[in-house]
């Protein structure tokens, strides 16, 4: 590799920022893939970018599909995917250690101090900042999922479109069908529109459970199904 790409990767690990490293197994020309951009001196075609950005979301390195011959090869270089769980409230005492377990660095968001505490929230790491301001630190990537649980359009509503900006791989959103289609209304009035196809509303696979901790696994689900399915 030669050294100005090195540099480039070993920022990009740095920065914990998800890259694929594309080998023309030919004369080892290569590329850096990541989620918004590609580097380096191997040209690549737009479906090779595409495969090669598929295999990242997934953190599966391997041959690349070359106009029937797999001449490329991608490694992956990926941190844990992340969830930010905004609303410190049941669902999330029960999903953030249940994604945590699953592999996914938690942040739960939360500006409601009386909510966002280390005895409700034991092991998971909490922001008390609002929404907002917590997504523009976090810097949300097409690793990470995002989940709007507080109920409340002062803090999910933020939150919401924030995710809706980023290429985060999935956004969801606790709340009925009816509290969907107002948020749907506001939203569409901040100009957001064309992206609320992307809110999974009412959160989760339909399970049929209705505790928290049922909710949680359902949202898990689906988080992990739509990872996959990229």
């Amino acid at each position: 590799m030669k050294a100005a790409l090195f540099e480039q990767l070993l920022a990009d690990r740095a920065a914990k920022r998800a890259v694929a490293v594309v080998t023309r197994l030919a004369d080892g020309a290569q590329a850096l893939v990541r989620d918004d951009e590609v580097s380096g001196e191997l040209a690549l075609a737009d479906e090779e970018v595409a495969e090669a950005r598929r295999r990242l979301l997934a953190n599966r390195s391997g041959m690349l599909d070359s106009a029937g011959e797999p001449t490329l090869f991608a490694r992956c270089h990926v941190s844990a995917p992340r969830m930010v769980i905004v609303g410190a409230v049941h669902v999330a005492q029960a999903l953030a250690p249940m994604a945590a377990m699953a592999g996914y660095d938690v942040t739960v968001v939360d500006p409601r101090r009386a909510f966002a505490t280390g005895e409700r929230l034991p092991g998971v790491r909490v922001s008390t900042q609002w929404p907002d301001q917590a997504m523009a630190q976090l810097g949300l990537d097409a690793q990470t999922a995002v989940v709007t649980l507080s109920h409340d359009p002062k803090l999910d509503d933020p939150a919401l479109i924030a995710a809706l900006g980023s290429r985060a791989f999935y956004v969801g959103a606790l709340g009925s069908t009816r509290t969907h289609a107002k948020r749907v209304a506001r939203l569409t009035e901040a100009g957001l529109g064309d992206q609320l196809h992307r809110i999974h509303a009412p959160v989760g696979l339909d399970l049929g459970g209705r505790a928290p901790v049922e909710i949680a696994v359902s949202i898990l689900a689906q988080v992990i199904r739509e990872r996959y399915s990229k």
